[in-house]
């Protein structure tokens, strides 16, 4: 029976709003690194993985510790592809029977601020609630999405949630975003579902310090400062 645990990262090289980005280095390494580092040193998987369709990211994430054991289809490494069906296809590959890996986290380097710890952490709780798929989420902070309004061309805001916009912020329930640090699935559920989004997925909240997700340049001059803040990781 399969109990061993993989750690897979999806880095396709083909990233438009910041080009290079997976290898662009982030106070001195390439963003990957650090991915791979806070998997690696988890000390939670039999095999750190990365799926790439570039030949320059495959060799950058080999010299830091992960394996690339194949390059990626082109199918799978374009801008409407689902990364959960590059994670799956991976999964795939090195499993074809599933008989070897009961679970895996599917870690972006996007996120390249989570640590080993908080790695550690999502899995003690993906453990616990025996949840078929677990995500990583960030509570909303002082922009409160109850109050979110769209604008329209002559510039007239109309509320989405027309009850929540009257009430207090503080009468009002949390809401939590969605972050690619840390998802984690049985393997079983990933090849049935093909996704992360299951009906009983549970959330793993991460701090938003440690979960920002870098897809824009403002994003990345923000993990910049958070980099060099060292935030400490909660216990």
């Amino acid at each position: 029976m399969a109990t061993a645990k993989i750690a897979i990262i999806p880095a396709r090289g083909g990233s438009k709003r910041i080009p290079g980005k997976n290898v662009r280095e982030l106070g001195g390494r390439p963003m990957i690194a650090y991915t791979i580092e806070a998997a690696c040193a988890s000390g939670l998987f039999e095999r750190v993985v990365v799926t790439t369709d570039s030949r320059e990211i495959a060799n950058i994430a080999e010299r830091h510790g992960a394996e690339v054991p194949f390059l990626r289809e082109a199918g799978l490494a374009n801008d409407v592809t689902p990364v959960s069906l590059a994670t799956l296809d991976a999964l795939q590959r090195l499993d074809p029977g599933g008989e070897r890996y009961d679970m895996l986290a599917q870690l972006m380097p996007n996120c390249p601020l989570r640590t080993a710890e908080n790695v550690q952490h999502s899995h003690a709780q993906f453990q616990e609630r025996n949840s078929p798929s677990q995500i990583s989420v960030v509570r909303y902070g002082w922009q409160n999405p109850w109050w979110a309004m769209r604008r329209n061309q002559e510039f007239r805001l109309k509320p989405i949630f027309l009850e929540e916009m009257k009430q207090r912020s503080q009468d009002l329930p949390e809401l939590f975003c969605p972050t690619g640090a840390i998802w984690w699935a049985s393997a079983e559920a990933l090849r049935r579902e093909k996704t992360f989004y299951m009906e009983e997925q549970t959330g793993w909240e991460i701090p938003w310090q440690r979960g920002v997700d870098i897809d824009t340049p403002d994003d990345w001059a923000m993990a910049e400062v958070l980099l060099k803040m060292q935030v400490p990781s909660p216990s």
